[in-house]
């Protein structure tokens, strides 16, 4: 059994949910560093996704860096980096500005996006506590 499942939502490739769906559970703390990742058949059973697109998302998360191929025992969870506060949020530059842009479409103001921002990494925080 995986530890994290797929809720369809149209309009988004099943594939980037389901790297998604990964990678925040190894990210809340569901997934630790050295845990086996599901095989392509299992992922693709369990998720009810068709095999290559299992293959896609498991290249994607090894690439991404948050699996490793070690011989012998399979894909497991990575140890996540160590690196700056500033190479960290680099990574997300993508995202916080696809995130202000549709804030601003939305007529959101900073404040209320801020404080939906608190409230998801508290919900996540709490997650990671639960699984330790």
């Amino acid at each position: 059994m995986i530890p994290f499942r797929l809720t369809a939502k149209p309009g988004v490739p099943i594939y980037e949910q389901a790297v998604y769906a990964a990678t925040r559970a190894i990210v809340a703390g569901q997934m630790r560093a050295g845990d086996p990742f599901p095989s392509v058949r299992t992922l693709s059973r369990e998720l009810k996704i068709n095999p290559n697109t299992a293959h896609k998302v498991i290249a994607r998360l090894l690439t991404d860096g948050l699996l490793e191929s070690r011989p012998g025992i399979g894909t497991v969870v990575a140890r996540l980096p160590h690196s700056s506060t500033s190479e960290r949020t680099e990574l997300l530059n993508r995202q916080i500005e696809e995130l202000v842009v549709e804030a601003k479409r939305l007529s959101i103001d900073l404040d209320d996006v801020t404080v939906a921002i608190n409230k998801h990494w508290k919900r996540l925080s709490s997650s990671e506590e639960t699984y330790r």
